[in-house]
């Protein structure tokens, strides 16, 4: 065969296009950001050369080029060639461009592996090349620090050098014979050593080789596809794998780039695809992420127009029905809720269409919320090939049925090639027939093919690899496909398939649940803000008639979804990325403050206002420990009027309402010997010149909580220096080199509060302990300057279990915290919303939290043998790769323990997430109360439609089965149990209405329910 690469190589591949002509180019920089065409075309160009260099990192180059397309080449293909400096790196992550007419139509993009434009008949041509300088982040990854990730650290020296610009003309006999050679090429090396179907290729090649004049291929590659005709002309078997070949590009909308080139990559990607579907028409391409749609419509509007159009004629697929293809870890369940109704509504504005399946193929884990949530959300599929990476077990299933916590199921397929950036190569179909786990049972599998993550999509070489192995002895059966279709016959030939139950936990990447945690803590806050803001408006407009603000929460919401990405909460993108994050987050935090501003005085402007208590808006920390930038109200007895926008009541303000609330007194810490006590008659808590807990009794259940000999809440620090992939993974063997906290330089009382301060290098860690209510309160404020470390808070427990609960979106799992199996190994940092519970029948412990994602709960040995359990905070990481900074500066959490069930849990992870926030008063009615506070008040907004009805989300969070009243205080003339898209629905959850009085429900263990309340008819 090596006579056969080198003749493919050196005298095929040259001779594809077989004359070349130059063209004249001029150029005009832009020293910027970019500009939109009609700009672009004006400015001043230069004479440029072939050869010369270009292209400072991030900036862009417009090339003016013109040239003609010679008389005597009519009836052959011109085409123009473009080299813009291209390296054998994968596209999409250095230089691309977009090709223009003089008149601003979009022809084609250009890439690394598909760098031609087709060029009209002959004569003279004008055409012009916008070209990005996209610097290249370190693929293949070497992990080491980039400076290229943020534009004042990435120099100004030319990264490329315009290597071609010229007319050619493609021998359409050559190309096809090359698509010949590379499919039975690949084969070769797929098939058994010694099998006869390979020995027949291998013949076939050298003879092809014999039949052609190296001097000629032109002339003689007709006869060399002779040669090879017979043994492509080769059937599969009838019990071949059916692959559906759908086209696609996973384009990550921000990662080694910033959104704003995402923005561009869209373009070229469908600027690409409409290219392709002009030459081949059963061509289907599938995309998703409705924010890239969004670009497209506001970037690039007569582009935008052509996707429309081809979106009626079938060819182009909206996917996913998602805003963006989010992380599913860390977002709330409303912000996931969220992803579906801005997504597929704006599918339905644009398109008209529905999509039936959720698109997730690079998402770093899935949640066990996603089934119920994809249900409700009219989905009846789910798409994603993540789990294929993990590093320990593999998935059992390849087709199955997934189901979540509260028993939803939706049909779920992995794509066996184990990528969704196939080529449709030999080597992707037969790892295909490999790792298809439902062998036998059942013969469909999905295969997307396109260069994907920085864009560019399909090109002609892998269309022609799927017409050349659509029946092809030796490979599985290649058909032209959508989604759609697919999902359908798959799920048609598996009647019974298997069932994945629970969390579909990535077990690689989980160091995305720590890196970034300003951007982490922006998340939490914005969820927090946009329920305030949603629930507030909706009291004003029912109670007030005031305006409620539809398009301001709309535009918030694009912004806070479209941050959940997964390259950006996950904080795996350059420094760009993460420094416009936490920016558009104080945005999007002034613009709630404002909202929330705004109806509150509404609230009060009709009915007879009192004298204002005070005149802040800031949250009252009544029973949570603010973080160290809050505003702490001074007295600690006073009673304030507050805002309490939480599911639960707070000290005497009810929940979703506004009334009068009494701050209660922290305990007063006591020096007693060597030794801080804090005790508030529920807890008895005492605190060593080290700054740990050594004891902390329960007086109730006269119990201690900590294991004999062992100190909690204990600040841990361990090296963090993954195998590969810095600020994605953790390594668990790097907990071998753990060091405790246990020297600081100073443990001081400072009012209610033992303040702790640590000092490492430039890092400064202070804690502030309080005890108030039976709960142990710490706020963190640390000034992080470590290098590949990572944080953690250790709480050792004397409680015997064999699992830990974790609040995750709409409720709550179990997981073990032993290591039995591989799988229970390999869960060592697992994902936790605003709280842990570790128990045993009859007593356990809640550990709450403001903003952390990252745990490690697991069994252990005391000093003297007993058994006990350690639950650990993971804090801060400081990785070095994309983002060289990463977490460097200041950063304060909240985190509280208390003796307790789930119910407790459940509540203490409200309270840090949503203090009240004191107003200048007076009370306010809630809309609404419920009975039973296992149901809990998610979301209260008014209908997307602009109905003027009232949409309320609730879910039972407890893990039982539970009845509950809503009782309202507003006029509604029909309850109706609806979709996430607010359509009615039939279910169970309704038992009965009053009215303008109250709704009767009940719940299964954890169901999800939107309930919508029609206004009266007037």
């Amino acid at each position: 065969m090596l006579r056969v690469r080198r003749f493919t190589t050196y005298r095929i591949r040259p001779a594809v296009h077989r004359e070349r002509r130059p063209t004249r180019i001029t150029a005009w920089t832009v020293g910027g950001e970019p500009v939109p065409f009609a700009d672009a075309v004006t400015q001043p160009y230069l004479p440029f050369e072939v050869g010369r260099r270009w292209g400072r990192p991030w900036d862009t180059t417009w090339f003016d080029v013109r040239g003609e397309v010679p008389a005597d080449w009519a009836g052959g293909s011109a085409e123009l060639l473009v080299d813009l400096g291209f390296t054998g790196d994968q596209p999409g992550f250095q230089a691309e461009a977009m090709v223009y007419r003089p008149d601003g139509e979009i022809l084609k993009a250009i890439e690394p592996y598909n760098s031609w434009v087709p060029l009209p008949d002959p004569g003279p041509f004008r055409l012009l090349v916008e070209a990005a300088a996209n610097p290249i982040v370190q693929v293949p990854y070497a992990y080491e620090p980039t400076v290229m990730g943020d534009r004042a650290t990435a120099g100004d020296q030319p990264l490329y050098r315009l290597t071609e610009l010229s007319v050619a003309w493609r021998d359409q006999e050559v190309w096809e014979l090359l698509q010949d050679v590379t499919a039975l090429d690949g084969l070769v090396d797929v098939l058994p050593a010694h099998g006869s179907r390979r020995a027949e290729i291998v013949h076939a090649l050298e003879r092809m080789v014999d039949v052609m004049d190296p001097e000629d291929v032109a002339g003689t590659a007709a006869l060399g596809r002779e040669v090879l005709a017979p043994v492509l002309a080769g059937r599969a078997p009838d019990s071949s794998l059916i692959v559906s070949a759908v086209g696609h590009a996973h384009i990550d909308c921000a990662w080694l780039w910033p959104t704003r080139e995402t923005v561009r990559k869209v373009a070229r990607t469908f600027a690409n695809v409409l290219d392709l579907s002009e030459r081949h028409p059963e061509f289907v391409f599938a995309a998703s992420s409705a924010q890239q749609y969004a670009w497209l419509k506001e970037s690039q509007p007569r582009l935008f127009e052509r996707v429309r159009r081809a979106v009626a004629d079938g060819v182009i697929r909206p996917v996913g029905g998602m805003w963006v293809e989010s992380d599913t870890n860390m977002p709330g369940g409303e912000a996931l809720v969220r992803q579906f109704v801005l997504g597929k509504r704006f599918f339905a504005e644009e398109f008209g269409v529905e999509s039936d399946e959720v698109w997730l193929p690079d998402s770093f884990g899935y949640t066990a919320a996603m089934p119920q949530i994809a249900r409700a959300a009219g989905a009846r599929y789910f798409l994603t090939q993540k789990p294929s990476w993990n590093e320990t077990n593999p998935m059992p299933h390849s087709s199955f049925h997934w189901e979540g916590i509260d028993g939803s199921r939706v049909f779920t397929h992995f794509p066996p090639a184990e990528t969704y950036n196939s080529d449709l190569g030999a080597a992707d179909l037969a790892r295909t027939e490999r790792s298809f786990r439902q062998k036998g049972r059942a013969r469909h599998v999905l295969g997307l093919y396109g260069w994907g993550d920085g864009g560019g999509g399909p090109t002609r070489e892998m269309l022609a690899a799927a017409e050349r192995k659509r029946d092809l002895d030796g490979s599985p059966r290649v058909r032209m496909d959508d989604p759609g279709s697919f999902f359908r016959t798959a799920e048609a030939e598996l009647p019974e398939p298997p069932v994945w139950v629970g969390e579909m936990y990535l077990e690689l990447h989980r160091g995305t649940l720590i890196s970034q945690a300003r951007s982490k803590r922006g998340n939490r806050r914005s969820e927090a803000l946009l329920r305030e803001a949603e629930l507030w408006a909706a009291t004003a407009a029912l109670r007030e008639g005031a305006r409620y603000p539809y398009d301001e929460l709309r535009r918030v919401w694009e912004t806070v979804l479209l941050l959940q990405f997964h390259d950006i909460l996950p904080g795996t993108s350059i420094a760009w990325v993460h420094q416009e994050a936490e920016a558009e987050y104080e945005r999007v935090a002034g613009e709630l403050e404002t909202l929330i501003t705004t109806a509150l005085d509404a609230l009060r402007a009709n009915t007879g206002d009192s004298a204002p208590v005070a005149d802040d808006a800031t949250p009252v920390a009544a029973d949570a420990a603010p973080a160290a930038d809050d505003t702490v109200p001074a007295a600690a007895n006073a009673t304030r009027i507050a805002a309490n926008a939480g599911p639960y009541p707070r000290h005497g303000v009810p929940a979703m309402g506004v009334g009068p609330v009494t701050a209660p007194a922290a305990a007063r810490p006591l020096r007693r010997d060597d030794r801080i006590v804090l005790d508030d008659g529920a807890l008895h808590v005492e605190i060593d010149d080290r700054g740990t807990l050594v004891s902390v009794r329960d007086l109730r259940a006269d119990r201690e909580l900590l294991p004999p000999g062992v100190a909690g809440g204990v600040l841990q620090l361990f090296r963090d220096t993954p195998r590969e992939w810095d600020a994605w993974d953790i390594n668990d063997e790097d907990k071998r080199s753990g060091t405790d906290l246990l020297a600081p330089v100073a443990v001081d009382i400072v009012d209610d509060a033992v303040v702790v301060r640590h000092e490492r290098g430039r890092t400064v860690l202070t804690q502030s302990v309080r005890l108030c209510e039976g709960r142990i309160d710490y706020a963190f404020d640390i000034d992080w300057h470590e290098s590949q470390k990572l944080l953690k808070l250790a709480f050792p427990l004397d409680i015997r279990t064999d699992r830990s609960t974790s609040e995750i979106q709409f409720g709550h799992l179990h997981r073990p915290i032993h290591r039995n199996t591989s799988w229970d190994a390999a869960r060592f940092e697992t994902v936790a919303h605003r709280w842990i519970h570790v128990g045993e029948p009859g007593y356990g412990v809640a550990i709450a939290n403001d903003v952390v994602y990252g745990h490690d709960i697991r069994g252990g040995r005391t000093p003297d043998g007993r058994s006990m359990t350690t639950a650990r905070l993971s804090l801060l990481r400081a990785p070095r790769y994309p983002d060289p900074n990463a977490d460097q500066g200041r950063h304060t959490f909240s985190v509280s323990l208390r003796p307790g069930g789930i119910p407790d849990a459940v509540a203490d992870g409200y309270a840090l997430q949503l203090p009240p926030r004191t107003v200048p008063g007076p009370a306010v009615e809630p809309l609404l109360e419920v009975t039973d506070r296992a149901v809990v008040v998610e979301s209260v907004k008014l209908a997307e439609d602009r109905s003027g009805d009232l949409v309320v989300r609730l879910y039972e969070a407890h893990g039982n089965r539970s009845r509950a009243s809503v009782r309202t205080a507003f006029s509604w003339s029909e309850a109706v149990a609806t979709d996430l898209l607010e359509r009615a629905v039939d279910g169970t959850a309704v038992r009965a209405s009053t009215p303008g009085r109250e709704v009767a429900l009940e719940l299964r263990p954890f169901e999800l329910l939107t309930l919508r309340f029609r206004a009266p008819v007037a």
